[in-house]
C-alpha cells in the first residue's frame, strides 16, 4: 500500500463537534454498526483515539476498544474530543510515521496505522452523526486517503472486525458514499 502523510485534524475536529452535539437521550439509539447503540460508538470512538494516539507515541496500549455502551467512560463529553486531540498531536510528529505501530494488540507498518486510524474516526464519525440526526463534514482529503486505504482492503477480501462487505454505490454517488460503501455501510441508512 502506497501510504502518504495527512493531517488527522481536519476530521477529528469534525467529530468532535458531533459528539458535543449527541443529547443524553440518544445514547441508547441504534447506528449504522448493527448492534451497537449511541454509547457503545462513543466507548469506540474513546478507546479508538487512546490506542492509536498511543501507537503514534510509539507506546502501545493493552486491549481493544470497546464497543459496549458499558465501556463509556461517564466523562465522554471531554475525554472524546481530548483523546482526538490527542491523536492529532501524536500523528504531527514525524516519527509517528516511521517503522512500525501498534494498535488492539496488531502491529502494522506506522503510515497503514495513520490510515486505520483516520478510517475509523472518519466513518464513525459519519456513524455517529447519522444515528444522531446531525449534519457530517468530510474532508476530501480525509475520504481520498481513507478511499484508497479500503479499496485496497477490499480488494484483499473480507476484514473481519474492520470492514463489514461491500455495499454497491453507484459510480457517480459522492466520494464519502463511495467510501461508506466501501466499508460496508448503506450511504442511506437513517435510524
Amino acid at each position: 500500500m502506497e501510504t502518504v502523510e495527512f493531517d488527522l485534524d481536519p476530521q477529528a475536529a469534525e467529530v468532535a463537534r458531533v459528539v458535543a452535539g449527541v443529547r443524553d437521550d440518544q445514547l441508547g439509539d441504534p447506528t449504522p454498526c448493527a448492534g451497537t447503540p449511541v454509547a457503545g460508538l462513543l466507548a469506540h470512538l474513546a478507546g479508538l483515539a487512546a490506542a492509536f494516539r498511543a501507537a503514534g507515541e510509539k507506546t502501545p496500549m493493552a486491549g481493544q476498544a470497546s464497543l459496549s455502551p458499558d465501556g463509556l467512560p461517564p466523562d465522554w463529553r471531554t475525554r472524546i474530543p481530548a483523546e482526538l486531540d490527542g491523536l492529532v498531536v501524536a500523528w504531527r510528529r514525524p516519527s509517528a510515521w516511521e517503522g512500525t505501530a501498534e494498535a488492539g494488540g496488531v502491529t502494522m507498518p506506522a503510515p497503514v496505522a495513520a490510515a486505520v486510524a483516520l478510517d475509523e474516526v472518519l466513518v464513525h464519525g459519519w456513524d455517529l452523526a447519522v444515528a444522531t440526526g446531525q449534519e457530517y463534514a468530510a474532508d476530501p482529503g480525509s475520504v481520498a486517503a481513507c478511499t484508497g486505504f479500503a479499496a485496497e482492503a477490499a480488494a484483499q477480501g473480507p476484514v473481519p472486525g474492520l470492514f463489514g462487505p461491500p455495499v454497491p454505490v453507484s459510480d457517480g454517488a459522492p466520494p464519502l458514499h463511495r467510501l461508506l460503501g466501501l466499508t460496508g455501510r448503506d450511504p442511506g441508512w437513517r435510524p
